[in-house]
């Protein structure tokens, strides 16, 4: 046995074993996958909206200010490239702006070498506020997984990885190629 693994069943292990006795073809590994990392969002996003409530901000929100923040100094984002890392349309992406425009928390700036297009900036208050959520969420998340083994989270986030990038997810610059046995 692993040293450090938890071991029992889950819910998803009594829903397949329900489906194995009722349609044995719909009891796939792939259907374990999918509920259970459902389940496992649903707990990360459980955490960290309790902790943004405190705030006064949306998930949302605080992934702009956290995706400016990320950029480094100066803090600043063409709103087509937030738009695009966000994964939100770019008529979603001013919604939030205009909020953490009226929070302060942002600003637009003009482009000096494109008259048509502009900067989002973290404002000195929005800088303060991204890395006190970051630091926030962080504890929140870490108090969440406070009873998994650190070798299970590191192998869970590996895995994780392994699958992403076998689905094609990856950075917008970064070709996704499958690892060669050596």
């Amino acid at each position: 046995m692993n040293e450090g693994r938890v071991t029992g069943r889950d819910r998803v292990d009594a829903m397949i074993e329900a489906w194995r006795a009722e349609l044995p073809e719909a009891a796939t590994t792939q259907l374990e996958i999918v509920k259970r990392v459902g389940r496992l969002k649903a707990r990360i996003e459980t955490v960290t909206q309790a902790v943004l409530a405190g705030y006064g901000l949306t998930y949302a929100e605080f992934d702009v200010l956290a995706t400016l923040r990320r950029a480094g100094r100066p803090y600043r984002v063409k709103p087509s490239t937030l738009a695009t890392r966000l994964m939100l349309t770019t008529g979603g992406t001013s919604n939030i702006l205009q909020r953490l425009l009226a929070a302060g928390l942002v600003e637009r700036e003009p482009d000096p070498s494109d008259g048509r297009s502009s900067w989002v900036r973290l404002t000195p208050q929005g800088v303060e506020r991204a890395e006190e959520l970051s630091l926030a969420t962080t504890e929140a998340h870490k108090d969440l997984f406070a009873d998994v083994p650190e070798e299970t989270a590191r192998a869970l986030a590996d895995v994780l990885r392994d699958v992403l990038l076998a689905l094609g997810d990856r950075p917008d610059d970064t070709p996704c190629r499958r690892a060669r046995p050596t």
